[in-house]
């Protein structure tokens, strides 16, 4: 029975109990801030996406606020200079909103007047651009006689044999669906004078009240990052003014040479069409090419998609690093994943809109803490 009975092992010593207990409390410290930090991802990740559900189903009231934001630092320089002469802030911003407003009477009256002509004279080339399509067309009747040589017609009957069920789409029923949306965008847009009105005659006490909503050791940081983000804006909206510009006086001049008709108003849509990101070189060939057809021979038209392309090839590699490279700060891939992302939501306005609003994100993301390698991440 002495042979059988369990002997209890030593007691620890209590530096070895000691160490024990601390390598204890270190692992459920661990355990603890892997939670926490899975946590902490967890919210990010429910709060990007409730953030992009909010951009998606609000798309046209923050679309607004941004186009009138956007306006609003287009027409500060003019406001500067009008309060240089003495004029209270309030009038100045009145009449910037004015010329803004006749700006935009003048173009569209000078486009939808060169547009209609360009319709009427539309004709005119319709025999060229009938031979075009009839060459397209035998061209597509050759490929189906050959299709049927190799696949029997029966086979195919049978197998591509799908029921169609015509329904009439148009009529009153079509009016009555979109007209809901058609009044919604018209009185949304009608806001954004008056947004603009205020935004420039409220300027320093929105600032102001903004950076106060801060506690006071983050005031000075959220300061320099309004600012920041102010000049970036600027930077953005002037440079690619005057990258539209320098384009649009090229496609005028070559267009021109080219004998190409209303070549002054084709001139300016291309070269303002070519800076959206990425789309902007087909966006930009469309007109010339679509007026040329009927005058232009081969020669003429490959000499049009080449100057487009170049003009583009140009820009977006040498103009914008110089011009707009030292306040974006956005290397290739976050812009094209935000032109992506945010034409997703917004559509056109979204391939706009999206490298300033990424700009910004990137700046309030320098400027605090936990969120610097992010910004990092996305810079240069």
């Amino acid at each position: 029975m002495a042979a059988n009975r369990i002997v209890p092992p030593p007691p620890e010593p209590p530096e070895q109990a000691a160490v024990t207990e601390l390598q204890h409390q270190q692992q459920e410290d661990r355990k603890l801030g892997e939670a926490l930090h899975a946590g902490s991802v967890a919210q990010i990740v429910i709060s990007v996406a409730v953030v992009l559900a909010i951009c998606y189903f609000a798309k046209l009231v923050l679309v607004t606020l941004l186009v009138s934001i956007l306006l609003a630092f287009m027409l500060e320089p003019l406001v500067g200079r009008l309060l240089r002469i003495r004029l209270p802030r309030p009038a100045a911003s009145l009449i910037a909103v004015l010329v803004l407003l006749g700006a935009c009477w003048g173009a569209s009256y000078f486009f939808y007047s060169r547009a209609v002509s360009f319709t009427h004279e539309l004709p005119k080339y319709s025999e060229k651009i009938r031979g075009i399509f009839s060459h397209i067309v035998q061209q597509t009747n050759k490929l189906e006689q050959a299709t049927e040589k190799i696949v029997p017609k029966q086979a195919q009957q049978s197998t591509n044999a799908v029921p169609v069920k015509v329904e009439n789409s148009g009529g009153p029923s079509f009016i009555s669906r979109n007209i809901g949306t058609v009044t919604e965008l018209v009185l949304t847009v009608s806001f954004i004078p008056f947004l603009v009105y205020f935004m420039l005659s409220w300027q320093e006490h929105a600032r102001t009240k903004t950076v106060e909503l801060f506690p006071q050791e983050l005031r000075s940081t959220a300061y320099v990052t309004v600012g920041q983000i102010g000049l970036m804006m600027r930077s953005f909206i002037a440079g690619n003014f005057f990258i539209g510009i320098f384009m649009s006086v090229i496609s005028l001049v070559v267009f021109g040479l080219l004998g190409l008709p209303y070549f002054y108003f084709l001139g300016f849509i291309s070269g303002f069409l070519s800076l959206v990101p990425y789309l902007g070189v087909i966006l930009a060939a469309i007109p010339p090419l679509a007026a040329g057809l009927g005058t232009l021979k081969d020669s003429g038209l490959i000499i049009v998609v080449a100057t487009v392309l170049g003009l583009h090839l140009f820009s977006m590699n040498v103009l914008y690093p110089k011009v707009l490279g030292k306040r974006m700060q956005l290397n290739p891939l976050v812009v094209t994943i935000s032109l992506l992302v945010w034409g997703w939501i917004w559509g056109a306005l979204g391939l706009i809109l999206a490298v300033p609003i990424m700009g910004a994100v990137k700046i309030v993301c320098d400027h605090i803490t936990s969120l610097r390698r992010v910004g990092e991440w996305m810079g240069e």
